[in-house]
């Protein structure tokens, strides 16, 4: 595509002339705050808090959603700026608690940061909110109706990625929420429970069920590894706090997931602690289950599957590979078939 030159806090770039003026800039560092932008969706500049000034426009413009044109000259941090934000935020706040002590993203909630930097101790217009956590049979994700600043970030991740239109705005005017068809409780609609919406939330209205309570976010060791629940190789972050795993999360920006993750990869974490776990392998030994070192494990394997083939021939054994594997892995897989047991009987589950 096309570059123009634009010039930004008189800093005179060239990018596509495509780009918005928020992204613009983002390449030369230029920190513009949001609240319900989220790169990984359409920008639609409902909060105005990333609000600039563009020579010749009379208005503030959204950065979020405003194209870049040629000759195009913004000023991201004037004082005109730095006041419409300022009232952006109080008006947010006017019916937002301020529990912010005892509240599950204290430290990690971003209108909360806003506040601090642009010194909005308290609004003018403030009335004690309404609503609260809404009671849900699911176990995987709660929602805070008072904490819900109407972002919309939730709805359209639901709608625009993972495309299952579980739940968008109900109501109008003050009594405006957040929830599936009829308000009904998540497990009642189209909901896959994935938790993309908990990704999005840029407050604490949408948090993890399970983490509630849990954690601060300042105590908790973020360990960066890959998802093990299947090929795809999602980058997660394992949540850590006192050696145990408290919550997963992942990063926007990050390949090849994009900080998405599916149920399995956000809330599948109860087996790391869970009591039944298997840690070691197990043989039967007189009709009982023992553990026994890896070494006797693969010997065992070994053995069994020489008598096998000795006795019946190669093509008596077959070897599947799981969905779950890496291509790497698949590819041992069938080097072992191959070339250690002697058989082209493979076969891979995901093919069906």
């Amino acid at each position: 595509m096309a570059k123009i030159a634009i010039t930004i806090n008189d800093k005179t770039i060239k990018v596509e002339e495509d780009s918005t003026i928020l992204w613009a800039a983002n390449t030369i560092g230029a920190q513009i705050p949001t609240l319900c932008h989220d790169f990984r969706l359409k920008p639609v500049g409902a909060c105005r808090v990333c609000v600039v000034e563009v020579k010749g426009e009379e208005r503030l413009v959204s950065s979020c959603a405003t194209k870049v044109w040629a000759g195009m000259v913004v000023q991201t941090d004037t004082e005109r700026v730095h006041n419409a934000r300022k009232a952006v935020i109080e008006l947010l706040l006017s019916n937002h608690p301020t529990d912010c002590m005892t509240c599950e993203v204290c430290g990690n909630c971003t209108l909360q940061d806003l506040a601090h930097k642009y010194d909005v101790r308290e609004s003018r217009y403030y009335a004690k909110p309404t609503g609260g956590i809404k009671e849900d049979r699911n176990r995987a994700i709660q929602f805070d109706s008072s904490k819900c600043i109407l972002c919309g970030r939730c709805v359209r991740i639901c709608n625009e990625v993972q495309q299952d239109e579980a739940i968008n705005f109900i109501g109008r005017g003050f009594d405006m929420t957040i929830g599936p068809a009829f308000n009904d409780s998540l497990l009642d609609s189209s909901c896959v429970l994935c938790g993309q919406c908990v990704s999005a939330c840029p407050v604490g209205a949408l948090v993890e069920k399970q983490a509630a309570g849990k954690a601060r976010a300042w105590e908790l060791e973020k360990v960066h590894t890959v998802c093990g629940y299947c090929g795809v190789g999602c980058n997660i972050f394992l949540n850590v706090k006192d050696d145990k795993v408290v919550k997963v999360t992942s990063e926007v920006g990050t390949v090849p997931n994009d900080g998405n993750l599916c149920i399995k990869g956000r809330f599948g974490k109860d087996m790391v602690h869970h009591p039944d776990r298997l840690k070691e392998p197990m043989i039967r030994k007189n009709g009982n289950l023992e553990e026994v070192t890896w070494d006797e494990a693969f010997d065992y394997i070994a053995d069994k599957l020489q008598k096998i083939k000795d006795e019946d021939g190669p093509d008596s054994i077959g070897c599947i590979a799981s969905s779950r594997c890496t291509n790497e892995e698949d590819y041992l897989m069938q080097k072992f078939a191959r070339a250690v047991i002697g058989t082209n009987n493979i076969d891979e589950c995901a093919r069906t």
